[in-house]
């Protein structure tokens, strides 16, 4: 089967890769990283007028896809992936506001309007602990302990946490397309010797293995997007495949961009650094790949 985005799914591609490249998101993660939401609110609010909250019970996976693939590829802060994808399904509706779900820390919830929790498979209404930060590699990532309260009605719980796991591999696809371009375009202005590193064969060959790695992983993500909700067993083996292969992809870009960038990838300031830790956190986020490759063959195995 060959897989291609419809016209209007591409045109809101576009549109959301516009509004974000003129909003200067980096800038909005550099200052929540360091405590001030204040940009990252006002963008948060401007992708909301779009409907990206409103993806998950309005519109189809394949759509939530191509929004998530933005968000990673412009490094977008907040827990979108908990009040976009996983809390509108499990609640059933549209959250309102900054929402966010401990499992089993909540990602931001100092920020949210709305605060969950999940304990021994039912949700609950949660709140932070003051003081208990965690620190994530990813700089923007600020985790909390939360105190669970009371239960609340809730859908499938299983099918929220696979359209969240389905959205993180996106983040991770849209994260590792962008580590890939800047090093590509980094590699051609570059000189040594004499010439553009990019010239080299080995460094064309490491830079080739991620454009490899990240077109496999795509059809994965768009095919997962697409099987149906009420096969359980086939739902969890296609997300988790998809996840395992984001992960993949976008952690070779991440090594990748940083060797062919020399000790500056290394450095805090240079904003290379804001994918490869985004990357690095997500890889692990809503599953582990040994997680994942552990539930892959469950599924298999099952099915035998």
């Amino acid at each position: 089967m060959r897989f291609e985005l419809t016209t209007d799914q591409r045109d809101f591609a576009a549109s959301l890769d516009a509004l974000l490249s003129a909003a200067d998101s980096v800038a909005a993660a550099r200052a929540w990283a360091a405590g001030d939401h204040a940009p990252g609110l006002a963008l948060w609010a401007r992708l909301a007028e779009q409907g990206l909250t409103m993806l998950a019970t309005e519109a189809t996976p394949v759509e939530l896809c191509v929004a998530f693939e933005a968000l990673g590829r412009h490094a977008v802060p907040g827990p979108w992936v908990e009040a976009a994808a996983y809390l509108p399904v499990a609640l059933g509706r549209e959250v309102d506001g900054v929402a966010t779900v401990a499992m089993p820390r909540a990602l931001d919830a100092d920020v949210a309007d709305e605060v969950y929790a999940v304990v021994d498979g039912v949700l609950h209404t949660a709140t932070a602990t003051a003081g208990a930060a965690h620190v994530s590699v990813d700089r923007t990532r600020h985790l909390f302990d939360v105190t669970p309260g009371d239960a609340v009605a809730h859908d499938d719980l299983g099918a929220a946490h696979d359209l969240a796991v389905l959205a993180t591999a996106a983040q991770l696809l849209g994260a590792g397309e962008r580590v890939l371009a800047d090093a590509v375009t980094y590699v051609k202005q570059r000189k040594q010797f004499g010439r553009e590193i990019g010239s080299y064969q080995a460094i064309k060959h490491k830079l080739a293995d991620v454009r490899i790695a990240l077109d496999f992983a795509r059809p994965l993500v768009y095919g997962a997007a697409l099987v149906s909700t009420s096969s359980t067993g086939e739902r969890a083996r296609a997300v988790s495949a998809a996840k395992v292969a984001c992960a993949d992809a976008a952690y070779l870009a991440s090594r990748t961009g940083l060797q062919v960038h020399g000790a500056i990838g290394y450095t805090q300031e240079f904003d290379l650094s804001i994918w490869i830790t985004k990357i690095r956190a997500l890889v692990t986020a809503w599953g582990t790949p040994a997680e994942h490759r552990a539930r892959i063959l469950d599924t298999l195995v099952g099915s035998a």
